[in-house]
């Protein structure tokens, strides 16, 4: 008699861990190589969109780096120390979704605003989903990078959403990003308060003071002040949250 060899529970949780951290590099290495996102460019719009309201300024970006270490730290710790770990393996499956997604997001995005729009929803979702079945100890780890990675996605998703709804007419740029803003600080706060860990809303915040920074300068009050208004919301929320 035959019989098929069933990986050990330990194996499949070795396999995620590989597949999960594999994931984290490809999505730091793939921005190397491909074209610079800066942002849709106008022409990819029937209704060409020049630096909406709801756009952070160019530095916010580079809250990417932190984000990409932390995350290739982070899983490349839960594969060399908590590989066999259970409590480490429900996480995995939706953090390598998420990942691989990212990973292929730039070069979508320089070419289609509706297929990238699709996919940071996608990749928001998923790292939401990793984000809530992170384990709880050691959460430098696991936790904490997710949670800035969900939070930053979190922002970029309404900017994309509104940009999108300028390029195709829907509505105008200052209208889509008037609505997007309290939505994004409304889902925001949910999430913060529903799925906690600081590093969250601190990557919303970083986004709306961006949002708010890139609109002081430009005669934007309204997006400045708007900025300014959710950036207090989400710290208020979170220090009253550690209390």
């Amino acid at each position: 008699m035959t019989y098929m060899h069933v990986p050990a529970q330990s194996d499949r949780a070795r396999l995620w861990a590989i597949l999960t951290f594999t994931a984290a590099l490809a999505f730091a290495v793939v921005p190397i190589f491909a074209n610079p996102f800066a942002g849709f460019e106008p022409d990819r719009f029937p209704v060409p969109v020049n630096n909406p309201p709801i756009q952070p300024a160019g530095w916010a970006f580079s809250i990417w780096g932190v984000i990409y270490l932390w995350l290739i730290a982070g899983t490349g710790y839960g594969l060399f120390k908590r590989a066999d770990d259970a409590r480490w393996a429900p996480h995995r499956p939706w953090a390598f979704v998420s990942l691989t997604i990212g990973a292929a997001w730039i070069p979508v995005a320089n070419q289609s605003p509706i297929w990238a729009t699709i996919l940071i929803l996608a990749m928001l979702g998923t790292a939401l989903m990793a984000l809530a079945k992170a384990p709880i100890i050691e959460r430098g780890w696991a936790r904490w990078p997710f949670g800035l990675y969900a939070g930053w996605l979190t922002a970029a998703s309404f900017v994309s959403l509104a940009t999108l709804s300028a390029g195709y007419g829907i509505a105008s740029a200052d209208l889509a990003s008037w609505i997007a803003l309290p939505l994004a600080v409304i889902v925001a706060t949910a999430i913060t308060l529903r799925l906690w860990t600081p590093t969250y809303p601190a990557a919303a915040a970083w986004a709306a003071f961006g949002i708010a920074m890139a609109n002081w300068p430009s005669g934007y009050a309204w997006g400045a002040a708007t900025g300014a208004v959710l950036l207090g919301a989400l710290v208020s929320i979170a220090v009253a949250r550690q209390l």
